[in-house]
């Protein structure tokens, strides 16, 4: 099982396929009723099958090529019983992949020659990613973060404590290093500069450490930058609070928010500092999306946005969508050729057809645009797709 991040979703629209097979199911978490979701898998599984064959695939052929699937079920003894509230998977010609879904979806079997992700975009809008730091003199962890779960990344060259950084000898009570004097960085690379060397012996003064702890910050952020040039996540800090504005000044991530989580980490539990990042974050998410919506208002009596298939589905191809909306559990299915530009419309799903709201969906994702997938009654117009034009 992957871990569900917008790279990943991203990878999964890149991947070259041929047929791809998308297979959403609610799952029941605990108890008895636990056996259902194999049943229902099975069920799925079988519906799969017939439309690998309407698709041309003999039987034989079908099976082979779901293969994986079944091999990656088996595998797991407790694989049932080890579920969230829904399950997606993803297989084409040598590839399978699945995600555990903390949230409802639909039962659905989706055939197309790129793999169905609307249901599982909610998860990377309104409960998108984070990221928390957490931050001590002798533990500095990363952690990756959304509405549902949290995990510790790896970042290389992280420093672990502020000794690894100051390489203080404690057995000589000398501390030599290099402190910085700027009262802040502008950018990455810069975090040497303006600094001086400072040699002291006995016991340090309140500057002294306050430097100690900027050094340490300022290569902190240095072997962050890396991992979090180019991503727009928010960042939230967790550490004592005296430490909350020495980290700031060292700080040239943009997207560092301003509300942190102050008291010492190793005395908060993850699952604690997990809740607590994300009523910070929350707020974040939603005023973008309502921002969103306020500007499809703004422009809905303009070229600059549009409720027709017909019109947002090759925008969104040729990179012209800058944000879209589409209601989750509504398919409308047809089929676009981007060389042509010709689109098909369909009031029921037809060999070959694809979700054009998916498409849609898909499309903006790869070029830049950001996709908010709601439900019916939260989309900004009473329409199953919303768009927000850049030109």
């Amino acid at each position: 099982m992957s871990v569900l991040t917008i790279e990943e979703v991203k990878s999964l629209v890149e991947r070259p396929k041929s047929w791809c097979v998308s297979i959403y199911m609610p799952t029941i978490v605990a108890g008895t009723e636990t056996r259902q979701n194999e049943i229902r898998f099975k069920n799925l599984f079988r519906e799969a099958l017939q439309k690998l064959q309407d698709n041309g695939l003999s039987e034989d052929e079908a099976n082979e090529f779901l293969r994986p699937v079944t091999e990656a079920i088996e595998a797991e003894d407790d694989f049932w019983q080890q579920q969230d509230r829904g399950l997606a998977l993803f297989v084409t010609d040598d590839f399978f992949r699945y995600y555990k879904v903390p949230r409802d979806v639909f039962e659905l079997v989706v055939i197309t020659d790129q793999f169905h992700l609307k249901p599982i975009l909610p998860l990377l809008t309104g409960d998108g990613t984070f990221y928390l730091l957490e931050l001590s003199q002798k533990q500095v962890k990363l952690f990756e973060g959304d509405h549902y779960h949290i995990r510790e990344v790896n970042v290389p060259s992280l420093p672990q404590s502020m000794d690894e950084v100051l390489q203080y000898d404690e057995s000589e009570q000398v501390s030599q290093f290099r402190i910085g004097t700027t009262s802040g960085a502008s950018n990455y690379n810069n975090s040497s500069a303006g600094t001086g060397v400072f040699h002291g012996q006995g016991a340090p003064s309140r500057d002294d450490v306050t430097n100690d702890y900027r050094q340490f910050f300022y290569a902190i952020d240095h072997a962050l930058h890396d991992f979090l040039n180019g991503k727009r996540a928010p960042l939230v800090l967790a550490c004592v609070e005296y430490l909350m504005p020495i980290y700031r000044d060292a700080n040239t991530y943009p997207h560092l928010v301003e509300a942190g989580i102050t008291g010492n980490p190793k005395d908060t539990s993850l699952g604690e500092l997990h809740q607590q990042a994300w009523e910070i974050v929350e707020p974040y998410f939603m005023q973008a999306q309502e921002k969103a919506a306020n500007d499809y208002h703004e422009l809905s009596n303009t070229e600059l946005s549009s409720t027709k298939l017909e019109e947002t589905v090759p925008a969104a191809y040729y990179g012209r969508v800058d944000r879209l909306f589409v209601a989750v559990g509504v398919q409308k299915w047809g089929r676009f050729d981007p060389n042509a530009n010709e689109i098909q419309i369909h009031s029921d799903a037809e060999v070959g057809d694809e979700d054009l709201l998916d498409a849609a969906a898909i499309q903006t994702l790869i070029n830049g645009g950001t996709v908010y997938a709601v439900e019916p009654d939260a989309m900004p117009a009473p329409a199953a797709i919303a768009a927000v034009f850049r030109y």
